[in-house]
């Protein structure tokens, strides 16, 4: 796996944040940045192929195969 270098800017809250975080994960901020992106890609890649696979079914019917009830029929007052 090719890794490259990149540099980002934090505010101080979060950059205290990120590095009590990889201090508790005993691990670098560098790599537990990394791990967090990573983790974010997963989840959206997971997310899009659901949707996907989703999108790629037949429609079904929400009646199964009844006719709907008239409009007139559920506002009869």
């Amino acid at each position: 796996m090719l890794v490259r270098n990149v540099t980002i800017t934090l505010d101080d809250e979060t950059a205290r944040w990120a590095r009590v975080e990889a201090a508790r994960q005993d691990t670098s901020l560098s790599r537990f940045v990394g791990a967090l992106l990573r983790e974010r890609m997963q989840l959206r890649e997971g997310y899009d192929e659901a949707r996907r696979s989703y999108l790629a079914r037949r429609p079904a019917s929400l009646s199964g195969g009844e006719p709907y009830p008239a409009r007139d029929e559920l506002h009869e007052r």
